[in-house]
């Protein structure tokens, strides 16, 4: 993607999933989300001037506090002040690892590997195949799947035409699962999940989850797949054709 390019698609990518992000909320210096019980909330944008930056945070602590509700605030690597992360963490937030931002165009990406011999892509509708997603990320990346599946079995309940999931079976194993979350009134939708269990991966099931759901946006007419890329898919998806535009940092509040 040519640079002048890329500024641009940052710059649609700030306005369309920040700052009117769909389902947010713009109070004061940050837009925010709300989420109902298992959806996601946290802070999406923010432009916080240095003499007002910990009063601010101190608001949102105290919000999503009273509702007796974890949140998280995304933090842009070209977010500020520059010293935003380090007033978070002194507000009592924990950082989790550094993501990168990138997108590609969805027509781009629709070709890819064939799925190894002996395994399939089946939809997810229901309860038993959120349980299918929730066996394979436990098993991949080895941590609690209790918020992802209630976060999913709320989205289907309530926004079925927001998300497509797909797990790849083989036989009645799920070996991967992933996501594609639409955002209506954008350019964009995100591509979520993607893992493997360890024994099947480098066999192009990843890459082919990823050619699966460019064809789901482009029949939907979505342009842009934006994804939040761990260290490891990160080489991946930029073969794949991904662009890099920024890093991002989860912060997470407990109350």
């Amino acid at each position: 993607m040519d640079p002048r390019d890329q500024q641009a698609v940052l710059a649609l990518f700030d306005q369309q999933l920040r700052r009117d992000a769909p389902g947010g909320e713009a109070v004061g210096d940050v837009v925010r989300r709300t989420g109902a019980d298992g959806d996601w909330s946290g802070v999406l944008w923010s432009a916080l001037r240095p003499e007002t930056a910990d009063a601010v945070i101190d608001g949102q602590v105290r919000y999503f506090s009273g509702l007796a509700r974890p949140f998280e605030w995304k933090l842009y690597s070209y977010d500020t002040p520059h010293d935003l992360g380090a007033r978070l963490r002194a507000a009592g937030f924990t950082p989790e690892p550094d993501e990168t931002v990138m997108v590609g165009e969805a027509a781009h990406l629709t070709a890819g590997a064939g799925l190894p011999d002996g395994v399939r892509l089946e939809p997810v509708t229901g309860p038993a195949g959120v349980d299918l997603v929730a066996r394979v990320h436990e098993q991949a990346f080895g941590t609690s799947s209790d918020r992802l599946r209630e976060q999913l079995l709320v989205q289907l309940a309530k926004d079925p035409d927001t998300i497509d999931i797909t797990v790849a079976m083989a036989g009645d194993v799920p070996v991967c699962s992933a996501r594609m979350e639409r955002y209506p009134g954008t350019d964009f939708a995100g591509l979520w999940g993607g893992g493997t269990l360890a024994e099947w991966r480098g066999r192009g099931i990843y890459r082919a989850l990823v050619a699966h759901r460019a064809r789901l946006a482009v029949a939907e007419g979505v342009r842009f797949l934006q994804v939040d890329a761990s260290d490891d898919s990160r080489p991946i998806l930029q073969r794949l054709g991904f662009t890099a535009l920024c890093t991002t940092t989860p912060y997470v509040y407990e109350p």
